[in-house]
């Protein structure tokens, strides 16, 4: 009986609250921000790598009528030569691509380890057991709007990341 009685008033002093993760993030400015930032990036590279295709796309062109006025075997050596060059070209736009989406996905993952990190002080701080995520594909299927601590999370991640 006694037992029991200690398993009940212990299950009453858990404080459980629970977060939509995906409010909270679409709603945390510092990725807001970021969001921008890399937008404004893959615009400037897409701009670039327009621009690189279209000069490129010229040079052939104009190697396509010079090339009419050619020998066979200096037109073909010529060709592999801009063929080379296109390659490489290729190579250097898809490189850049990639560092961009890398530079992306590290600062997305920094993000969520400070939410985290956050999310864990905050529990801490305001004396909860358990903070459980919610949102699309969070593990809460339905919570109390009492229990909803995403909204002072939220506040508490923007006025960090404001300082």
């Amino acid at each position: 009986m006694a037992l029991a009685l200690v398993s009940v008033f212990a299950c009453q002093e858990s404080k459980i609250g629970f977060v939509d993760n995906q409010k909270l993030m679409n709603d945390y400015q510092e990725k807001i921000d970021l969001e921008e930032s890399l937008k404004i990036k893959m615009e400037a590279f897409g701009k670039k790598r327009d621009s690189i295709s279209q000069s490129f796309q010229a040079q052939a062109q104009a190697f396509q009528v010079k090339a009419q006025k050619m020998a066979q075997s200096k037109a073909q050596e010529e060709y592999a030569q801009l063929q080379q060059q296109g390659q490489i070209i290729g190579q250097q736009l898809q490189k850049e691509e990639q560092q961009l989406q890398i530079e992306s996905q590290t600062e997305m993952d920094s993000i969520i380890s400070k939410v985290k990190k956050q999310i864990k002080e905050y529990g801490k701080t305001n004396g909860y057991t358990y903070i459980l995520g919610g949102g699309d594909g969070g593990s809460v299927l339905y919570g109390a709007e009492a229990n909803d601590v995403t909204e002072p999370l939220i506040k508490v991640l923007n006025d960090e990341y404001k300082n």
